[in-house]
């Protein structure tokens, strides 16, 4: 009787160093984790009310974050992911003011939004310039667009349609918003293209290694470019929720979504570096992001406050993921 040897690496793991091995783990303990601090630190906290305000406080930055891990996990970075969604919410809201039907007007600033992940992505993968320099151009060219565009001034948001993202439904006791349920659809669409398609496994090989992409036949230019637009066009339907969370379309808004956008991508585990992660650690990731801000708002720390907590958490993410990548 023989006994078969069995290496290392072909022993099936357990379950538990399965369980603990899924990347999305780590996030989700996180977010428990700030849940329970913040639960047993103020009794308001998981009241059904403040449940329903922290998912709907994660819309903008939830869709956002969308589009934000396509271009980390090319290995890019987008630094005018807010400017391009305000683009999306002053062009609504003028025209709209203006007399213009809201449909048409609602569908060419997310035309524009597209156009501008069109020029951000051709930028990129036609010239072959650093994403970090094209995108931190967009900006300032964006920044100063917007004041031009707005005259200085805001749009009131009154009509149904561009506000109809805001509306509520209950479920159950719960309270959502459409534009919620719009978040969770697009996260369902992204990820079926991201984990079952050709096209998903593909950003993810330009992520790893773009070179070595090219090599086995991958369009590299054409993958960028289309993940740009992709995120373009998820940046256009962010604009419109947005529109239904505020009562004026404002050139001055959404100052910290960049921040807040990357950071979900990061602590929900994808890699700066590209070629990791995914959508679901992305969702808990801006879920922590609204955690946070929500919790330390009912214990009335100061919003500068609050992105200072932010921006030490993306640096303790980045530093996890870089002793990760030393280790593999």
């Amino acid at each position: 009787m023989t006994t078969a040897n069995v290496s290392p690496a072909e022993t099936p793991r357990s379950l538990k160093a399965r369980i603990l091995g899924t990347p999305s783990v780590g996030p989700l303990l996180v977010l428990v984790g700030f849940c329970v601090i913040f639960a047993l630190t103020n009794p308001r906290f998981l009241a059904t009310q403040n449940l329903s305000i922290i998912l709907q406080q994660t819309v903008i930055i939830g869709v956002l974050a969308i589009g934000q891990t396509l271009v980390i996990m090319t290995a890019g970075i987008d630094l005018a992911v807010g400017a391009i969604c305000v683009l999306g919410t002053i062009v609504a809201g003028k025209l709209v003011n203006l007399g213009y039907d809201p449909v048409l007007s609602m569908g060419f600033a997310v035309l524009l939004c597209t156009a501008a992940g069109l020029a951000a992505g051709g930028l990129v993968s036609g010239l072959r310039l650093p994403p970090f320099i094209v995108t931190l151009g967009i900006l300032g060219i964006l920044t100063a667009a917007l004041r031009l565009i707005s005259e200085g001034g805001a749009f009131p948001v009154r009509d149904p349609f561009l506000a109809w993202t805001g509306n509520t439904m209950k479920l159950g006791g719960f309270v959502l918003t459409y534009g919620v349920l719009i978040m969770f659809a697009l996260y369902g669409v992204v990820w079926y293209l991201l984990n079952q398609t050709k096209w998903g496994r593909h950003v993810y090989a330009i992520g790893n290694n773009a070179e070595a992409a090219r090599l086995v036949g991958i369009p590299v230019r054409r993958h960028l470019l289309s993940v740009y637009v992709l995120a373009g066009l998820i940046y256009g339907i962010a604009a419109w929720l947005a529109l239904g969370r505020i009562p004026n379309a404002d050139p001055n808004a959404m100052q910290s979504a960049n921040l807040d956008s990357i950071t979900a991508v990061v602590i929900g585990g994808t890699s700066l570096f590209g070629g990791r992660g995914g959508l679901i650690g992305t969702l808990i990731g801006a879920l922590i992001v609204g955690v946070l801000r929500n919790g330390l708002t009912l214990a009335g720390i100061d919003p500068l406050w609050q992105d200072l907590v932010t921006g030490v958490l993306v640096i303790i993410a980045v530093a996890l993921d870089q002793m990760s990548r030393r280790k593999s």
